[in-house]
């Protein structure tokens, strides 16, 4: 007889004591990634070596802490390094739409922005004062003067002349006219018109002369007055030179290491000097902000904003290389924006309002990326690109990329970049942009696989007892004692279904320290305890099993048909697993199989109505080929079986159920009852050897949950591959059941061993005259065997009649319409019946 598991064996504790501790706040809080050697390797790698490229894919399923894992590895990275420099954006006064990056040492960035807004506000304030004072008014007073009289010098020898001459001067619109003078006064029209014509003449040609001194004499007042002009344009920069120069050269000096600052404070202080007027006092009767709907100050500021600042990257409080985590991370929010205000009905936008993006930040850093929402973004993987293989940062507006006609905007000056970018992700999106991409692999030269399960060493167990206490300290949660860290261990290697491992799935292991914490606030507990990990675990299936409580009443009630105690031919409880969400439980279903005397086919009824998918069809079929080769090596396999899944309503997928499967066909030969209280699971190969299947725990406990419902009586079980045997994590409830002999469990290797537990009737091995034992279920089935292949003999019709029977027509094969794919499962279904025909 195959002997049961032992409780033992199906289950892995740890044993509080050996843990050493009285609960985890007394650990050192974890330093690094547990367990995950290769893709710290990976990272490291990636993260040292120099050169285009070489940035990294970190790959893993979702929940395992990828992105954790790596922010605190690259702070623990980013702490070494050097801190990178500021990066600022000033005006470009030759080409304002084109503003100018200037790199400056970390903090300078500030101590720059802050300097120029104080040499602006002292401007602002001091240059009206020099206009204000008495020695500028002084001279200015003397150049106007001068001016003057110099003006009045030439107008009066003008006027004398004029006079002499019997005309004089009238001031119009247009200037000065020489007009003819009458005892003392203008000469009318009619009394011109009423002279001799020879007087008239001459008067005119006199008036002519004088009008063509005239216009010399004004040329010399425009000639006078411009140079006067000129001498107090003078004035007025030295005046602002004396206050200007002394505070740019003094800001000069401090900068003096960086020459695209020199440059921009010369280019400040000559637009100054050019523009002086801006800062002299504005005139009285201006209309104020509030009146044309704007903010207090902002005409009195709009025009000094062209000799601010914009601090872009701001290092000043950077500690080490930055890292830089964007979760939305679209194409503005990567690599910045321009951004515009309205200003009189008007969009308008300066150098001002250029904000950074994510790149920015990083720069001379890393950069880490969730890859799917990259993919998610329009524009943002070609962004990256371009990013990555120029070496540069490029604000630009995305409606331009799309071809749009956009506003006038800004075209900022590129900023090199020197940062790593890390994309977190699936596996299935590093393989697809592989495939697909051509530069992704030229870009991203570093993958990191991250593990979803890691060797249970004592290291790797300290590591975790470590990881509850950083959370437990971070979270301020309450710290688990030694018996629910130990649960929680025993729970982790549940989620790994695996023994011998434990499960990287943290973000699970994480939420389930949060909520036994939430149960131990409840009872006021100083520490989380076994009971609330157990009461959290209890109290999230209660939250989560619905449907499975509905179904399994439905089978208490009779609706779906199940036994659990009895024998009966042909039929088997077969496991599988539902999930729902992020639940998963096991569900009992009721497998028949139908034999006759046949040709060797075995037909799946559920890949027949398409209820079967190709893995679960794979299996069936595998089912012939053991047939084949245990019973018909010397003869024709003369069966004809049909299988299926009673009561089921959805796909079947999966080839767990393929040994469950041949158990039927063989009970159903050989006539040998099988133990209903006993479900099977497990695939099965042509040579007869039973394979692993996953959610063995969750199958095995489904039964139970079924078993315990109807009534326990002792012979119940469940019957798993032998492999499977070190993935058991059952429940503690199911390892009392198995300890108080209530409930078993067996681990076979081949369909031997598992036909002799459920039918209690042996297998059988060939003798050396090639029969089988008398009463195995190998003798009664190849018994079977031969009596249909006697049966077919009778019932055939002999040689000669069969040749003369014309040869069934194969269905005609119509070609399939233009633009229509041909349907295979009624080609199928077609070629099938024709089959049957000529049976």
């Amino acid at each position: 007889m195959i002997p049961e598991l032992p409780p033992e064996k199906l289950r892995r504790t740890y044993d509080p004591k050996a843990l050493g501790i009285a609960h985890t706040g007394e650990l050192k809080p974890l330093k690094g990634i547990i367990g995950q050697k290769r893709a710290v390797s990976a990272l490291q790698f990636g993260l040292g070596i120099k050169g285009q490229g070489f940035n990294i894919y970190v790959a893993g399923p979702p929940g395992i802490g990828k992105m954790s894992a790596v922010k605190s590895f690259l702070e623990e990275l980013a702490a070494t390094r050097p801190v990178p420099p500021d990066w600022c954006y000033v005006n470009n006064f030759d080409e304002p739409g084109k503003p100018k990056a200037i790199q400056l040492p970390p903090g300078r960035g500030r101590k720059f922005f802050l300097d120029m807004r104080n040499l602006i506000d002292h401007l602002r304030r001091e240059i009206p004062k020099a206009f204000e004072g008495e020695k500028y008014a002084a001279r200015r007073e003397e150049i106007v003067k001068k001016v003057d009289a110099e003006r009045g010098a030439f107008l009066q020898e003008l006027d004398q002349k004029v006079f002499k001459a019997g005309f004089g001067i009238q001031p119009n619109p247009a200037g000065f006219l020489i007009i003819p003078m009458a005892q003392g006064k203008p000469m009318k029209d009619e009394d011109f018109a009423a002279l001799p014509p020879p007087e008239r003449e001459a008067l005119l040609k006199k008036q002519e002369g004088l009008q063509e001194e005239l216009k010399g004499v004004m040329k010399k007042i425009r000639d006078l007055e411009r140079a006067a002009q000129e001498k107090l344009s003078q004035v007025d920069q030295e005046v602002a030179l004396f206050i200007v120069g002394g505070f740019v050269t003094d800001i000069i000096e401090r900068y003096a290491t960086s020459p695209e600052v020199v440059n921009y404070l010369k280019a400040v202080q000559k637009d100054v000097l050019e523009n002086i007027d801006t800062f002299k006092p504005p005139p009285p009767q201006r209309p104020g902000p509030e009146q044309l709907g704007l903010p207090p100050g902002f005409m009195d500021d709009l025009p000094f904003r062209k000799y601010e600042v914009n601090l872009l990257v701001d290092n000043s409080r950077q500690k080490g290389a930055p890292v830089v985590l964007e979760f939305n991370p679209n194409f503005a929010n990567l690599f910045g924006r321009v951004e515009k205000e309205s200003r009189f009905g008007t969009l308008y936008t300066d150098f001002t309002l250029i904000k950074s993006g994510s790149f920015h930040r990083a720069n001379g850093g890393y950069l880490v990326l969730p890859a799917e929402d990259v993919l998610r973004n329009a524009f943002s993987w070609d962004g990256i690109k371009r990013a990555l293989r120029g070496r540069e940062i490029e604000i630009e507006e995305i409606g331009e990329r799309m071809g749009f006609a956009a506003a006038k905007s800004m075209r900022p000056e590129p900023i090199p970049t020197d940062l790593k970018v890390v994309f977190v992700g699936q596996p299935l999106w590093y393989y697809l942009l592989h495939a697909n991409e051509e530069e992704f692999a030229e870009l991203f030269k570093v993958r990191a696989d991250f593990d979803t399960k890691i060797e249970a060493s004592k290291e790797t167990v300290q590591e975790f007892l470590s990881f509850f206490c950083t959370l437990c300290e971070k979270e301020k949660l309450k710290h688990p004692d030694a018996e629910a860290a130990a649960k929680l261990l025993e729970q982790s290697a549940r989620m790994a279904e695996d023994q011998k491992k434990l499960s990287t799935n943290f973000g699970r292991l994480t939420d389930l320290i949060r909520e036994a914490n939430f149960w131990a606030q409840q009872g006021k507990n100083s520490h989380i305890t076994a009971a609330h990990v157990q009461k959290a675990l209890e109290e999230k299936v209660y939250r989560s099993n619905l449907i499975q409580e509905k179904l399994q009443e439905m089978t208490l009630r009779g609706t779906f048909l199940i036994d659990t105690a009895g024998e009966t031919a042909g039929q088997v409880n077969g496991l599988s697993v539902l999930q729902l969400g992020d639940y998963e439980f096991g569900k009992p279903s009721r497998i028949t199989a139908s034999v006759a005397p046949g040709r060797g086919a075995i037909l799946d009824i559920e890949r027949e109505v398409q209820l079967g998918g190709p893995i679960h069809s794979k299996g069936v079929m595998i089912l012939s080929g053991y047939l084949a080769q245990k019973y018909a090596q010397d003869k024709p396999l003369t069966l004809s079986a049909r299988l299926v899944f009673e009561q089921s309503y959805e796909g079947v997928e999966g080839d767990s159920a393929s040994s469950t499967e041949l158990y039927a066909i063989l009970s159903a030969l050989s006539g040998l009852p099988i133990k209903q209280g006993i479900a099977v699971t497990g695939s099965v190969n042509q040579k007869g050897e039973v394979q692993a299947i996953g959610g063995v725990n969750e199958k095995i406990e489904g039964h139970y949950e079924l078993c315990k419902a109807k009534g326990l009586n002792g012979s119940q079980g469940a019957m798993i591959p032998a492999s499977n045997v070190e993935h058991l994590m059952l429940k503690e409830e199911v390892l009392q059941a198995v300890k108080a002999k209530k409930f078993r469990a067996w681990g076979v290797k081949t369909v031997e061993e598992g036909i002799e537990v459920l039918t209690g009737v042996p297998a059988g091995k060939r003798g050396k005259d090639g029969k089988y034992p008398a009463g195995t279920v190998n003798f009664l089935v190849e018994k079977r065997l031969k009596e249909f292949g006697e049966y077919l003999k009778e019932t055939s019709p002999p040689k000669e009649e069969e040749e003369k029977k014309p040869a069934a027509k194969e269905p005609k094969k119509v070609p399939p319409k233009p633009g229509k794919t041909p349907n295979k499962t009624k080609q199928r279904r077609k070629l099938s019946k024709t089959k049957r025909k000529k049976r």
